[in-house]
């Protein structure tokens, strides 16, 4: 009789290490037969010694505690085991701080309804894709309002008129900011997300690569809406444009328009953490396009309806002020993309060669690995939370 493992065990196997989680297989099975299995789903090479990677539990029993804790530190296979034993396991990974999720049906964080390990690496794909998201969402709205106060501050410091009245900046914050920003949320998983090492436990959400990022593309937005709308006489941006000062409705108009149109090329740039628009094009997302398209007609609304006009103390633009507009708010593409190349260049590169994820994923049997039976009990890992 055979029994053989499901075809694409091995390649959720494969990518489990990919996303630097280590595997061990609990079996109730003896131990010639988990070491079989263990051999046709790759989790023993072929030819690897297994001396010190496999035992039984009667050899589990007789170790002393320190033997036992290196045992698991070091363990892919456990067999003939029983409950006691697996929360022994439990704890001795837990010791050498690893993050485990209990995942059976008496004792679950995460039950595989569909009777299918490589549900574990759609699972582990998707929290972190939900994590970048919510990152990404994060940086958008941050580096957006870090650029209204960089140019309120500046407006400010040199004595300036407004180059932005209250009104605008509620309408920005509660209007057409919200949209792409809630777009984000349906960003779909890079490209490498399985790739990426698992994240430190005790890692902050905002890291300094991070927040220097929200610093660069803020300061970004306040000193172009700043410097490019003095409307200095003879000036590139304003040739061609009848302006005088930040209280006459075509520069501050402007200055609004800068803003918006920079903010959306930003909810563009936050389509993934560090992938290129090359590779991961907006169009992926297409709620992140329709979000934008309709913050931007909201805002042509406003410039060319009369009665808003009043209101917002702005006027019509222009196609050559819209021109300058795009002109001036295209680069923080550049700038994004020239940053995201350093992290996958340097940050992400460092973190690969640094970071290992050991996890494990056991079983009252084989019978996970094989055609017929049911279910993953554990998993445990370095990444930053439960999986469930």
């Amino acid at each position: 009789m055979l029994d053989p493992p499901r075809a694409e065990v091995i390649d959720a196997i494969d990518r489990c290490r990919d996303a630097g989680i280590r595997i061990i297989m609990i079996t109730g099975d003896s131990k010639n037969t988990a070491e079989a299995i263990c051999q046709r789903i790759d989790i023993f090479q072929e030819l690897e010694n297994i001396q010190g990677k496999a035992f039984s539990g009667r050899e589990f029993d007789d170790l002393s505690t320190e033997e036992q804790s290196k045992a698991c530190h070091h363990a892919k296979m456990f067999a003939r085991i029983d409950p006691t034993h697996k929360s022994k396991i439990v704890e001795y990974l837990q010791s050498h701080g690893e993050i485990t999720a209990m995942t059976t049906k008496t004792a679950a964080n995460m039950v595989l309804a569909d009777d299918n390990f490589s549900s574990v690496v759609a699972a582990v794909e998707e929290g972190r894709a939900i994590y970048n998201n919510m990152k990404q969402f994060i940086c958008y709205l941050s580096s957006s309002n870090i650029g209204e106060v960089v140019c309120i501050f500046l407006t400010a410091a040199l004595g300036l008129p407004e180059s932005l009245i209250p009104v605008q900046l509620l309408w920005v914050n509660l209007v057409t900011d919200g949209l792409p920003a809630t777009a984000l949320g349906f960003n779909p998983p890079d490209l490498d997300i399985i790739e990426c090492p698992p994240r430190n436990p005790k890692e902050s959400l905002i890291t300094p690569w991070l927040f220097f990022r929200y610093m660069a593309i803020g300061s970004y937005f306040g000193f172009d809406i700043q410097n490019h709308f003095k409307c200095r006489s003879g000036g590139k941006e304003s040739e061609n444009i009848n302006c005088s000062i930040f209280d006459d409705p075509h520069p501050m108009t402007m200055a609004l328009s800068v803003l918006l149109t920079i903010e959306m090329c930003n909810a563009l740039n936050s389509s993934s953490e560090n992938q290129s628009l090359l590779k991961m094009p907006p169009w992926k997302n297409k709620y992140l396009l329709y979000a934008i398209a309709l913050s931007m007609s909201l805002h042509m609304m406003i410039l060319y309806i009369p009665m808003f006009n009043t209101v917002f103390q702005i006027c019509p633009l222009s196609l050559e002020e819209w021109l300058a507009v795009i002109k001036i708010s295209l680069p923080v593409i550049l700038l994004d993309e020239l940053l995201k190349f350093i992290a996958r260049r340097y940050i992400d590169r460092g973190l690969k060669s640094n970071q290992t994820l050991h996890g494990m994923i056991s079983s009252f049997g084989t019978s996970l690995f094989k055609q017929n039976l049911p279910t993953v009990d554990k998993i445990y890992g370095h990444e930053t939370a439960h999986i469930e």
